[in-house]
């Protein structure tokens, strides 16, 4: 019974539209009050247990990392890094056909790897990068679909907010799961490029322009240097151990006021203000999600729920390769309703101890996870980052011209959804490798 009303409690409220925090929260309490008012074996259970595991699941010092994360992302945001990240990868390869589709790919993951947000890549670079693409051939909806799975590459690509929730779910170094994230990242991004070029060559798309010199090069490198060096700063300085991942946050916030107030100069003492404001919102949201996702994890512990489940996925999954199929299949489904932190909260502890029983490697597990979730962000009907696409408002030049005034591209729900299967079908065959052939993620770590 006290099974039946978490979950129960927690799909009707999600069904009803709440945000996955209320609904992780309060089927949590409801559960607790049934159990302390009728189970008489939980009768003595003080509910000051409520107040304490929600605090308790946010007061770990490795999340100090995602506020800093956070705000250096709006600052470099803010700071005019994703315009120069363009103009130098569109110098790049845009005289090759469908360029412009890859620069989408290719600044995503660099960007991604500055924001750490699937979400917020779509909404820093569709802008630009949508028109750009229907401009050079191809249709509104795969230009915003193609957007949404490139950006969701953002929790795969390091230093990733998702990387820094499952370290401190399962108590493993951040550093090694920042690593063993760069090859799976690249991968989804080569996989992404292959469905564009297949694309381009079935709409016979030409190049965006001629290709660029080397002086024009040289010059857009140059101008994107500082962006595109803050990720090797990160990530350089923790795998050298020159600083902790929770440390490396904080320095990519001083690296990001130092480029936007005085290099670049595109951010201004005025706009800290907007800045720091926007970046308590989004920490705030996420830390909210997480401390009510740890409470729903403390109660599937407390009332015996994970032992079973660990159990019941022990005795099915008799090996590894059954265990990780269905993992693959639950994630998979989790994505389509939930957000990644969420997720992990809710599965990880259960997933977990039956991995490492099986002889799964912590870190492969952590990235596996990861990938199932950046997938889940473009799985309707709950993929955030395709909402998120489908809500910028993409200027339609040509009905504008005919009408006199300004229209529109309308994508709607079907459309960006039927655009981006092929996307989640090449996103799947990465996960195929990376899940059986865990060496992959491995590569890159001490």
């Amino acid at each position: 019974m006290i099974t039946a009303i978490l979950f129960l409690s927690f799909f009707v409220m999600l069904i009803l539209g709440l945000p996955i925090a209320i609904c992780l929260g309060m089927s949590s309490v409801l559960t607790i009050l049934y159990a302390t008012t009728f189970v008489q074996k939980f009768s003595m259970l003080n509910l000051s247990i409520i107040a304490t595991n929600t605090y308790t699941g946010i007061s770990k010092f490795l999340l100090l990392a995602i506020p800093f994360f956070v705000l250096s992302g709006n600052i470099m945001a803010k700071a005019g890094i994703s315009k120069r990240l363009v103009k130098f990868i569109d110098d790049c390869v845009g005289h090759r056909k469908g360029g412009m589709a890859i620069v989408c790919v290719i600044v995503a993951c660099f960007f991604g790897a500055i924001s750490g947000s699937g979400p917020a890549t779509v909404a820093a670079l569709g802008a630009v990068l949508i028109p750009a693409m229907i401009a050079s051939g191809f249709s509104p909806a795969f230009s915003e679909a193609l957007m949404a799975t490139s950006s969701s590459i953002a929790i795969v690509i390091p230093p990733s907010i998702a990387f820094v929730v499952y370290a401190s779910i399962a108590n493993c170094n951040v550093g090694e799961m920042f690593m063993a994230g760069i090859i799976p990242g690249i991968m989804m991004g080569v996989a992404l490029a292959i469905v564009v070029l297949i694309e381009a060559k079935k709409k016979n798309i030409e190049p965006a322009h001629e290709r660029r010199s080397a002086k024009e090069r040289w010059d857009s490198f140059k101008d994107a240097f500082w962006g595109l060096l803050m990720p090797v700063i990160i990530l350089g300085g923790i795998y050298g151990g020159i600083f902790t991942p929770t440390e490396a946050a904080a320095v990519s916030v001083v690296y990001g006021l130092v480029v936007g107030l005085f290099i670049y100069r595109e951010v201004t003492l005025r706009d800290l203000l907007d800045i720091f404001v926007d970046s308590c919102k989004t920490t705030g949201g996420i830390m909210l999600i997480i401390a009510t996702a740890s409470l729903f994890s403390y109660c599937c512990t407390l009332f015996g729920i994970s032992q079973a489940a660990q159990a019941l996925l022990s005795s099915v999954a008799g090996n590894q390769f059954m265990f990780l199929v269905i993992v693959n299949v639950i994630f998979l489904i989790a994505g389509c309703f939930i957000d990644a932190n969420s997720a992990m909260y809710i599965f990880i502890p259960i997933m977990l101890p039956v991995a490492n029983a099986l002889g799964y490697n912590t870190i492969a597990f952590g990235i596996v996870a990861t990938v199932n979730l950046a997938i889940g962000q473009v799985t309707p009907p709950v993929g955030v980052n395709l909402f998120v696409a489908i809500g910028l408002k993409i200027r339609d030049a040509a009905a504008s011209a005919k009408n006199g005034k300004e229209m529109y591209h309308k994508v709607t729900l079907p459309m960006i959804s039927r655009a981006v299967l092929p996307m989640i079908a090449a996103c799947l065959v990465v996960l195929l490798l990376v899940t059986y052939i865990p060496q992959i993620s491995l590569l890159l770590c001490k």
